[in-house]
């Protein structure tokens, strides 16, 4: 499969099953780069319930895939209406292939066109560098718990106007 196979569109209620299995498959497998098995284990303790994906897709944020041959999620992003762009997950076997960095832009985009003025995201150590890629800057680092476990992450701003 060619990254060029991989179409970028509006996520879809059928979308749910594979996004709650991809974000548990994410953190596990991507995750220790980064981050302690501890802290893996806290972030991700089992796969999302398809349920919560689709009650989060129906608040109003904007939810894109990255869809492959087989118009499968690969990854996903969603962006809530004051700039807050909550999960960006991309499955491990499409790591590392721009996936994350169409879906990023596609969502910058989708943001301009909204007329949202300034994005915030809180990125882990995996996703910060595609943050930044894209014109993100820390605003600071984060310390807290997840399930008893100290774990981190970064406050990113990125503004359009």
């Amino acid at each position: 499969m060619q990254a060029a196979t991989i179409v970028i569109r509006p996520y879809r209620a059928d979308d749910a099953p594979s996004m709650a299995r991809l974000y548990y498959d994410a953190v596990r497998a991507l995750g220790p780069r980064g981050y302690s098995p501890a802290q893996v284990a806290a972030w991700a303790p089992r796969p999302l319930d398809p349920i919560d994906v689709l009650n989060r897709a129906a608040d109003g944020r904007t939810t894109l895939v990255a869809a492959d041959a087989d118009d499968q999620a690969v990854a996903y992003v969603d962006l809530e209406a004051d700039g807050h762009i909550d999960h960006l997950y991309c499955h491990p076997n499409f790591a590392g292939w721009g996936v994350a960095s169409r879906l990023l832009e596609a969502v910058i985009e989708r943001a301009v066109e909204t007329g949202i003025t300034a994005l915030y995201v809180e990125a882990s150590e995996l996703a910060r560098p595609v943050f930044e890629r894209h014109g993100f800057t820390v605003t600071r680092r984060r310390d807290f718990e997840v399930r008893g476990v100290p774990i981190h992450n970064y406050a990113m701003r990125r503004e359009l106007a």
